[in-house]
């Protein structure tokens, strides 16, 4: 860990606390409405950052919840509740990160270093997939397309206002909820929805 990235996961809660304090990037959407996807998002494939395909249809029946994420952001030290919340419902929610250098260039690195990076100071264990763009641009991921795509996911057009912006899928494939970088994964608000 650099001396940045050491510096940011010390910071961490007094930056979420100013965050939410402002109200920045603390927003939660919920499909109250119970809209269901136009195209099913287990029609796709996640590539994997080992290069292996991950077929959304074989986590019918399980949560999922789909995360941006980035190495060198004040947000970086979710990746811990993040595997927090992975091992507190192992058997109905699968965790995904989408590393993304989206935003201020805060994920410069390869997909074997950000792997690395995770398990060595986060001891991450989910899956994360290879870096990618996830806003709305020509090369957006066709995961973060569907997700912030009401024609495709039913509702919801918010596209990840930062790093660690948070989709969660339910268990029959519906978008259920968007929470903001500053809800963290830890939140009564993302324990709540999970466990539904």
């Amino acid at each position: 860990m650099t001396g940045k990235q050491t510096f940011l996961k010390s910071i961490y809660p007094a930056f979420i606390r100013i965050t939410k304090f402002f109200g920045m990037n603390s927003n939660s959407l919920s499909n109250d409405k119970k809209q269901t996807p136009a195209s099913p998002i287990y029609e796709l494939d996640i590539e994997l950052n080992n290069g292996q395909k991950m077929p959304l249809r074989d986590l019918k029946g399980k949560k999922i919840l789909l995360v941006n994420t980035a190495s060198n952001c004040g947000y970086t030290a979710q990746y811990d509740d993040l595997q927090k919340l992975s091992e507190k419902f192992e058997n109905k929610l699968t965790i995904i990160g989408f590393p993304a250098n989206d935003f201020k260039e805060q994920e410069k690195g390869s997909d074997e270093e950000i792997a690395e990076f995770c398990k060595v100071n986060f001891g991450v264990k989910f899956p994360l997939a290879k870096k990618s763009s996830v806003i709305k641009k020509d090369d957006q991921n066709a995961i973060f397309q569907w997700l912030s795509d009401s024609k495709k996911n039913g509702w919801n057009d918010k596209e990840p206002t930062w790093n660690f912006s948070k989709y969660l899928i339910d268990e029959e494939g519906n978008l259920a909820n968007y929470f903001d970088p500053s809800v963290g994964p830890m939140s009564e608000e993302v324990l709540e929805a999970v466990s539904k």
